[in-house]
């Protein structure tokens, strides 16, 4: 773990080829490739992913790889594993809305170009659209509005993305959904 942590992808490969299991865990459930994914180190991810380690394996938390990168806006770690064909639209909390919590367009936008549901609901009834604008993610918000997402969806409560940003008063946000055809 302390090698994946501080980017050793020699440390690490000495550690497999001495028969530690790729798809180790920390005591969260956390494996391998989750923490080079979580850390930022490509190398030691990619070398994991040549390992065969498990891409869609989760935490104790529901948290994978791509869900870790996307939190935190590597757009090339984000790339590597879906390419490696991480899944983008699982059940419950997706990468996208990862992605649009952590305000990070550019992962937002490509994802959403390599498939991602746009309109997806996380398990709290938000749509990754209403994640941007709850923390005022302006940038994530505006990613998505370019990418046509149903800026008046309503959650069970009826709540919308417009109510959030209202309520927040977030009034940046509040012009650019009404801009963006947001009613309440």
């Amino acid at each position: 773990m302390k090698a994946v942590e501080g980017g050793q992808t020699s440390e690490v490969a000495a550690l497999l080829d001495r028969g530690l299991d790729v798809n180790s865990t920390d005591r969260d459930g956390n494996t391998l490739l989750m923490l080079a994914a979580r850390y930022g180190h490509r190398d030691v991810a990619a070398f994991l992913l040549s390992r065969k380690a498990d891409i869609n394996r989760r935490n104790g938390y529901g948290d994978n790889a791509l869900l870790m990168a996307s939190l935190k806006g590597d757009l090339p770690v984000v790339k590597m594993l879906v390419e490696a064909r991480a899944e983008l639209n699982p059940p419950g909390w997706a990468p996208l809305h990862y992605a649009a919590f952590g305000g990070v367009a550019p992962v937002v936008t490509y994802l959403i170009g390599k498939g991602a549901n746009k309109d997806s609901v996380a398990p709290n009834g938000h749509t990754a659209l209403m994640l941007a604008v709850r923390d005022g993610r302006i940038d994530a918000a505006r990613a998505l509005l370019f990418e046509d997402v149903d800026v008046n969806f309503r959650t069970s409560a009826g709540e919308t993305a417009l109510g959030i940003a209202q309520k927040r008063e977030k009034a940046e946000m509040v012009e650019l959904l009404r801009r963006a055809g947001a009613r309440q």
